[in-house]
């Protein structure tokens, strides 16, 4: 695996790789800490773990992380001059796969601070349910099943991921495109990456009341402006699709989030790997697509 084709990331046996390991937890906690800094230095867990490892040909050791027995990754390291380039990404992506490879149902970790939180989001971990077992800072994905998705945090962490995921195509079904989530920070970014990025995007907006989004100028649709040749947008005018109380969003066909309430962030699953319901909600909305009416609203905005 390499970080974006040029840093090799991959497994590596602890007992020969400790000293590599040590020295990107060393040079990180030097810029950012104290360099003896507890949570950084080599402990007892770490010869019982997987131990992920980006190495340059030329620089060495650039990234490193950690998949524990107890089935948590802790430990994500990358030095502050190799940021930026998907290292972490592709860390996080070598021992997600290690996990599932392994049969392990779920993972957790504790992002710290607010880029790694948005990337621990951009892999498909939720922030745990209030009231749940674990620590308020954790953070927590399955693997071998959807997820509950109880909160507006969580919408916005299952959003994120599921945009990220997607390679060609996004559907989003809004009763007046969701606000608090899609007009949130990490959605609307993410939204940009995917239809600025390389190949042809297609992003699909299917909405119940135009007049609130309009009136308020929503971000979502201040980028549609924008990006014309990504973003179509179409509103409900079928009197019996405009009962529909629920709201979607599907990315190839695979990976979904649904909330059974349009109107709610509180109670709706979500999975990465939900091949067959992803499929069956975006047949469900592309046949409300086909009988809806283009919508061109957004580009009389005055920007």
């Amino acid at each position: 695996m390499t970080a974006n084709g040029a840093v090799p990331v991959g497994l590596v046996d602890p007992a020969l790789a400790h000293a590599a390991v040590r020295a990107v937890r060393r040079t990180v906690a030097a810029g950012e800490r104290d360099a003896d800094a507890a949570g950084y230095e080599w402990d007892g867990l770490d010869p019982l773990s997987l131990q992920a490892l980006a190495q340059d040909p030329a620089a060495g050791p650039v990234g490193a992380a950690r998949l524990a027995p107890d089935r948590s990754i802790a430990r994500l390291a990358v030095r502050p001059d190799w940021r930026g380039r998907g290292i972490g990404s592709d860390l996080l992506r070598c021992l997600i796969e290690a996990a599932r490879a392994r049969g392990w149902p779920r993972l957790t970790l504790q992002p710290t601070g607010l880029p790694a939180r948005r990337l621990a989001a951009r892999h498909g971990f939720l922030p745990a349910a209030a009231g749940s077992a674990e620590p308020p800072a954790t953070w927590q994905r399955r693997l071998d099943g959807p997820m509950a998705v109880t909160g507006l945090a969580a919408a916005v962490a299952a959003s994120t991921a599921l945009i990220a995921q997607s390679r060609r195509r996004l559907a989003i079904y809004s009763r007046a495109l969701d606000p608090g989530l899609l007009d949130s920070a990490e959605v609307i970014e993410a939204l940009r990456r995917f239809a600025t990025s390389r190949h042809d995007k297609q992003v699909r907006v299917l909405l119940q009341d135009a007049a609130s989004p309009t009136a308020g100028a929503a971000p979502l649709l201040r980028l549609a402006q924008r990006l014309p040749s990504a973003f179509q947008l179409r509103l409900v005018d079928d009197p019996v699709d405009a009962q529909y109380p629920s709201a979607h969003l599907v990315g190839d066909g695979e990976a979904y989030y649904f909330r059974p309430s349009g109107r709610r962030y509180d109670d709706g699953e979500t999975w990465l790997l939900g091949a067959a319901r992803g499929r069956q909600i975006e047949q469900e909305f592309l046949q409300v697509w086909e009988r809806s009416a283009a919508w061109t609203g957004h580009r009389a905005l005055g920007l």
